[in-house]
């Protein structure tokens, strides 16, 4: 009887302690994923801003230049306002497809990445 008993405490043990080292596991692989997915954000981010400042001063040079050649200053960042207006209302428009989707493609890849290994 006491071979059963010790058994059955034996078996209790190991099964607490495989649900114990399972749920580490997962804490620690959220964890992983978590961090995977915020660096990439940062590189993203860090690139997204780069990009920003030189679009910036290229596009103040641009309008610069057009009011030169208009002989008004002013005319060319008027020109250059009016051509991000109609690209941010077709962003607007298109938003869903165009950013939507694939921020929500790169999160779904990047919590799937290590699961397909």
């Amino acid at each position: 009887m006491e071979n059963k008993t010790t058994a059955v405490e034996k078996l209790i043990e190991n099964t607490e302690t495989y649900i114990k080292t399972t749920v580490e596991l997962y804490h620690y692989n959220i964890i992983y994923k978590s961090a995977d997915i915020v660096s990439a954000l940062a590189i993203k981010l860090v690139v997204i801003i780069a990009v920003a400042l030189f679009s910036f001063l290229i596009n103040t040079g641009i309008a610069l230049w057009i009011g030169e050649q208009l002989n008004r200053t002013y005319y060319g960042f008027f020109i250059v306002a009016t051509f991000y207006l109609l690209a941010l209302i077709l962003i607007y428009v298109f938003r869903k497809n165009w950013i939507k989707k694939p921020v929500s493609n790169f999160i779904i890849n990047q919590l799937l990445k290590n699961s397909q290994k």
